[in-house]
């Protein structure tokens, strides 16, 4: 039962409240947490720097080469960007975490939704890493790892103060509740 989206509150978008499914009396309320909206300012900043190129190439090539009529073949590389832009923002959207008594909860996807529950005393490594691009924005990501590669799980775009609070609390909970692995 979700009680709030990603573009309410007060503090800038970035969490609601909710309780998430198949909790009972063990578990706590959960609060979900989405990603900072830096995240899709360089993601589309991203879209708009190589479609944009793609629209210029699609405009000049044919423009010049084969007469200014060939030149409207710029649309389609145009009307992916803008179709790009909105998917971007509900991509952004879709993503969200959630720290819970045992275990970290971790939901994605616009059509296909996808919740990854990764238990605490499963984790073996808690890596949070930053590209260039990401650092230059201001981002981090923290990665999970498991025993089986399936459940490894990501959480990207976060602000780098809040991926190396995240992966000292993973490992500090799963070493206290490591599974004797």
């Amino acid at each position: 039962m979700e009680t709030g989206s990603p573009d309410s509150g007060g503090n800038g978008g970035l969490a609601a409240r909710a309780e998430p499914e198949g909790t009972g009396p063990e578990h706590a309320r959960s609060e979900w947490i989405g990603l900072p909206r830096g995240l899709l300012r360089m993601r589309r900043l991203l879209l708009l720097v190589w479609l944009g190129l793609l629209t210029l190439a699609a405009a000049l090539l044919p423009g010049l080469l084969a007469g200014p009529a060939w030149a409207l073949v710029a649309l389609l590389p145009l009307a992916l960007t803008a179709w790009g832009w909105v998917m971007l923002g509900r991509n952004w959207r879709s993503w969200r975490y959630a720290e819970r008594a045992d275990d970290l909860l971790i939901t994605r996807g616009v059509l296909w939704r996808a919740t990854t529950v990764v238990p605490y005393g499963r984790m073996q490594l808690v890596e949070v890493t930053s590209g260039p691009v990401e650092r230059h924005f201001g981002l981090a990501s923290v990665q999970l790892h498991t025993a089986a590669a399936a459940t490894d799980a990501t959480i990207p775009g976060l602000d780098p103060d809040e991926a190396e609070r995240l992966r000292d609390r993973l490992t500090e909970l799963g070493e206290a509740r490591s599974a004797g692995l």
